[in-house]
């Protein structure tokens, strides 16, 4: 007779998936096998059924383990590392200022939470601000507490160049992207094309002396990639080879998403950054997030860093977790 199951309650998250269907696979051959002796040996016909019934019950029970796991997010593995992108939309130098505002709120939240942030590339507009930014942040939660942020962000004031007193509505785009340890994004040589060239801006005499940034171009998607903030090519190259499958792999996340987002009750966002997700109004000093129809005052506080009333409501909205867990410490 087969023996029970393995208890995996040692395992983790993703481990834990793939230690159970390990098992299911496992039952399944055992199963096949007692299925064949009871056709081939009359005399063990009954005893090979009785196993056969035994396994089924297994593979049931194990089954079912998987789906809680996969359907509960509090037993899933959270990536502890992510790729923070911010880029200018419509609304010209003021875009760029608010890009550029955006990125050092959630870099300032993460300096909250103890977590080490890094810049990978970063692109200036004339006037300040960003054209477009990516930062590497790690730590603890970082993408269970930040994954909702990922979308278009509207700003509405007053700029600092407006003579007029008009009001001036800009935007800029948020994209958070998880890097997992194992990625399912499989890539194909051929499918990449590279490009190496100098590091621009200051930073050292070997800076602009060697073709040390990465560009990464994925042909099939024509997601391109850059880094420049590692001294040496083969660093570069590395993380820009990182940052592409974690790319490649939030496309992937974004079209399953899209596939459930009929079938859910609660839907906070499908991680488009074509979506509208908050506006920011500083006349009337309140921030809206347009997906739970909620709002909050004191914008000063929020672009300071303290999010954590704005993560934990977008959290209980989804069932995600309780606010605990990704607020910040007072």
């Amino acid at each position: 007779m087969t023996s029970d199951p393995i208890n995996p309650s040692d395992y983790d998250g993703d481990h834990r998936v793939s230690f159970l269907v390990q098992e299911w696979q496992r039952l399944s051959r055992t199963e096949k096998d007692a299925e064949e002796l009871a056709e081939a040996d009359p005399a063990m016909a009954e005893l090979a059924r009785g196993e056969v019934a035994h396994i089924s019950a297994q593979k049931d029970a194990l089954t079912k383990q998987i789906e809680g796991i996969v359907g509960n997010p509090a037993q899933r593995e959270w990536p502890s590392e992510i790729v923070l992108e911010v880029r200018a939309g419509v609304g010209g130098e003021e875009a760029s200022l608010f890009a550029e505002e955006l990125a050092q709120m959630y870099l300032r939240y993460a300096e909250s939470r103890g977590w080490k942030w890094k810049a990978l590339d970063e692109s200036h507009a004339s006037l300040g601000g960003y054209k477009e930014a990516q930062f590497e942040v790690k730590g603890q939660d970082v993408y269970r507490a930040l994954q909702w942020e990922t979308g278009v962000h509207r700003v509405q004031r007053v700029p600092a160049t407006e003579k007029q007193g008009r009001i001036h509505t800009s935007t800029a785009s948020v994209a958070i992207l998880p890097v997992y340890t194992r990625v399912q994004i499989e890539l194909n040589p051929a499918d990449l094309e590279i490009e190496f060239s100098r590091s621009g801006g200051a930073g050292g005499q070997n800076v602009n002396k060697v073709e040390t940034a990465v560009r990464l171009i994925h042909k099939p998607t024509g997601i391109d990639v850059r880094c420049t903030s590692e001294r040496s090519q083969q660093q570069n190259r590395e993380k820009a080879m990182k940052l592409l499958l974690s790319r490649l792999q939030q496309k992937k996340d974004e079209e399953d998403a899209r596939t459930r987002a009929a079938d859910r009750k609660q839907q906070v966002g499908t991680g488009d950054r074509s979506e509208k997700i908050r506006t920011y109004n500083f006349p009337q000093d309140r921030i809206t997030d347009h997906r739970i129809k909620e709002s909050w005052s004191n914008i000063a506080a929020t672009m300071s860093g303290r999010l954590g009333p704005i993560l934990d409501a977008l959290a209980a909205a989804e069932g995600s977790g309780d606010g605990g867990d990704i607020a910040e410490e007072e």
